[in-house]
């Protein structure tokens, strides 16, 4: 199978850098916080369902997780959390939102190699100020072409992106950690999905890999990108 392709779509937490080991901590801080009114797995229950109902409103980032964290624990204390909790949750997502951005392993050196032959594109979902403080800590941003901070990665989204910024989504690749919103929506738009897993997953984006399509592969590392780009192309 021989490919052309012309752009890279690459996504950005827990792809390029760490994201997801951070809301576990602050998960667990969250818990250790209402010990007092429910047990853990009540918690995380509670939460899930409210970031769930939430996210419509929300959308994806640690200010509507922090704000689903306040509704979860006024619900669990029946309206009567103590403004010490309160505070406490304030201050975890502040911490969140200044966290130092640092490269997962391989990123850089697999970017550049990128950039030299394609058109690379940050697709990614979230708040659009910290993403955009997130790119501009990690040092990276001088190696895309284009940034696109989108409130859903569905197939319209990247059909819409890759004809902005490339040459259509049957010449582009996508690559990320979430099956759910890097790999499922981008093959089903046209384009490759290079997949390559994070130790910790959020449970809203799991999904089943589609392991037979000729358009998906499975990454041990980021690293091993370049060589299997060049090798469909």
């Amino acid at each position: 199978m021989s490919a052309t392709i012309t752009t890279v779509g690459l996504d950005a937490d827990d792809t390029l850098w760490h994201n997801e080991t951070l809301f576990r901590l602050t998960h667990d801080r969250f818990s250790a916080l209402l010990a007092g009114v429910a047990d853990p797995a009540e918690v995380e229950a509670r939460l899930a369902e409210v970031e769930k109902r939430n996210l419509r409103l929300y959308g994806y980032g640690v200010k509507g997780f922090t704000l689903s964290m306040i509704e979860t624990a006024m619900e669990l204390s029946d309206g009567e959390a103590p403004p010490a909790v309160i505070r406490e949750i304030l201050a975890a997502g502040r911490e969140m939102l200044t966290e130092p951005v640092e490269p997962l392993p391989g990123v850089e050196r697999c970017l550049a190699a990128l950039s030299v032959r394609y058109r690379l594109v940050l697709i990614t979902k979230g708040d659009l100020l910290h993403q955009e403080q997130k790119l501009a800590a990690s040092g990276l941003g001088d190696l895309f072409a284009a940034v696109e901070i989108v409130s859903e990665k569905d197939a319209s989204t990247y059909e819409r992106v890759f004809a902005r910024h490339g040459s259509g989504a049957a010449e582009a690749v996508m690559c990320g950690n979430s099956m759910r919103s890097d790999i499922l929506p981008a093959i089903a738009a046209g384009a490759y999905g290079a997949h390559v897993p994070y130790p910790l997953t959020w449970a809203h984006e799991v999904a089943d890999a589609p392991v037979d399509h000729p358009r998906f592969v499975e990454l041990v590392s980021i690293e091993d990108l370049p060589a299997w780009i060049a090798d469909i192309s």
